[in-house]
């Protein structure tokens, strides 16, 4: 769709368009002189075209807007005005969708002008050190492969919001500012200013609240939810991400692993145009996967040199419990999944609670976990039990699961659900190494935001609202 000062993108011009008045704006790309005529690559989000500005030896119009196109420098914003023309044969770049035209400049502004940049943005950007890279990463995000990894996720949130919203499903908000509660990582705390030393907690994930939809009686819903979890760093993990976020009533495990599946397929298959090793996926219990291949994402990849095949795994029937490295009992996913039905029982002898099964369910790509969910425990008294097989007293759980347990007291149904790493979902899709490849503005893995240069200090003032006092400085 044209602009006030664009007529049109410059991916959408063709040679059928020979001999139109365009007006075009972007970026220049690179600009090369060969005595009386200037060819400038004009970049805008959609493609690169070929400008020419030719030195006249009548019109003092163009030999001004020539004058003008000499002074032009790499990432300079300009507006040009001209017309369509077909290039000579033997000079049609077949490495341009524009290859076959080019406009001949009839008018040049120049928008803004840029310095130098820190680093190359022609190239894939491997070879720039992350820290640059993100400090700078709205330069970063010029290069074509980023631009195409942006565009890939917008396409993917697409397909999914039409898939789901075709099966019946309503996408829902949940809130960001919550509570604390265990989920597997640190927490990151939020202090309130009305409540003198209490804190809100940023969502690890939007489990209890996707559950609470459930009691609401909401059957089908979705969101790709924000998530933050202040946990040790590496190529695929940040401390905060979107996640796919699915929760079903009345389903059985089987029903979950199906529309997630053909979920995946579609998107492989239609947004990222890879093909898929094995369909349907093949299924793998925890005890299986960890005696053949000791770990429970396995890389199951006939031929791992073929970046263009994508190898699927559903890995089921993981443990209920685990023990951590401090030796006491942890959940092996969260404490809302449930147990099999036949394992119940063993809640009641702590020496059997490492035997008991859990209706969790991964799907692995690739070697990456991407995917993960389970049929949920909507019977109160067993959550308790398994609230206090982690440690947790009747008090503790009334204090921190009470919304919760009291919401299950209202009629609950059966549900389940899954959730998945957008970012590490695309990163293991596409064969990248790090997950910032897919994420617009990542944290570093030293923590740091990009460009925002956070975490910063704050003004003492802040602190003092807040009623925190830091130890800084202190010996």
């Amino acid at each position: 769709m044209p602009t006030s000062m664009k007529s049109h993108y410059i991916g959408e011009l063709t040679k059928k368009e020979k001999g139109k008045a365009v007006a075009l704006c972007g970026w220049v790309n690179s600009r090369r002189d060969h005595g009386g005529l200037i060819f400038i690559d004009l970049r805008d989000s959609t493609g690169i075209a070929q400008v020419v500005f030719q030195k006249s030896a009548k019109l003092k119009i163009e030999n001004e807007v020539y004058k003008l196109a000499s002074s032009l420098r790499p990432e300079w914003v300009i507006q040009v005005k001209g017309k369509i023309e077909t290039r000579p044969e033997s000079m049609v770049n077949p490495k341009l969708a524009t290859g076959e035209i080019e406009v001949k400049a009839e008018k040049l502004n120049i928008l803004s002008k840029s310095k130098t940049l820190p680093f190359e943005i022609n190239k894939d950007g491997y070879e720039v050190k992350e820290d640059l890279r993100l400090k700078y990463r709205y330069l970063d995000l010029r290069r074509k492969r980023m631009l195409k990894n942006l565009k890939l996720r917008h396409q993917a949130k697409i397909f999914t919001r039409d898939f789901l919203t075709n099966r019946g499903f309503i996408e829902i908000d949940t809130p960001i500012l919550s509570k604390s509660t265990p989920e597997g990582a640190r927490d990151f705390l939020v202090p309130s200013r009305h409540h003198s030393g209490k804190f809100y907690a940023l969502p690890q994930s939007p489990q209890q609240y996707k559950q609470l939809l459930m009691v609401a009686g909401v059957e089908k819903y979705f969101q790709f939810g924000r998530c933050f979890r202040d946990e040790d760093l590496r190529a695929d993990r940040v401390l905060e991400f979107d996640q796919w976020d699915i929760e079903m009533s009345f389903v059985e495990q089987e029903d979950i692993l199906n529309l997630t599946e053909e979920l995946v397929t579609g998107i492989v298959e239609k947004v990222i145009k890879k093909k898929i090793q094995e369909k349907p996926f093949p299924r793998l219990t925890y005890q299986e996967v960890m005696t053949k291949y000791k770990t429970d994402k396995p890389d199951l990849r006939k031929d791992k040199t073929s970046p263009d095949i994508l190898a699927f795994v559903w890995i089921t029937d993981f443990p209920m419990f685990e023990k951590k490295e401090d030796g006491t009992l942890g959940a092996a996913h969260h404490p809302f999944t449930a147990p099999y039905d036949e394992d119940i029982y063993l809640l009641d002898k702590p020496e059997k609670l490492l035997e008991i099964r859990a209706k969790q369910y991964d799907l692995v790509l690739n070697g990456h976990e991407v995917f993960g969910g389970s049929i949920r425990n909507h019977d109160p008294k067993i959550l308790v039990k398994v609230l206090q097989a982690l440690g947790y007293s009747k008090q503790e759980v009334r204090k921190r699961f009470g919304h919760l347990l009291s919401a299950f007291e209202y009629g609950v149904p059966p549900h389940g659900g899954i959730a998945g790493g957008f970012a590490r979902f695309l990163m293991a899709s596409l064969g990248e190494k790090n997950i910032r490849e897919l994420i617009p503005f990542p944290t570093t893995r030293k923590g740091t935001t990009s460009v925002m240069d956070a975490p910063s200090q704050v003004d003492p003032k802040q602190l003092k609202e807040l009623h925190i006092k830091t130890d800084r400085g202190r010996k």
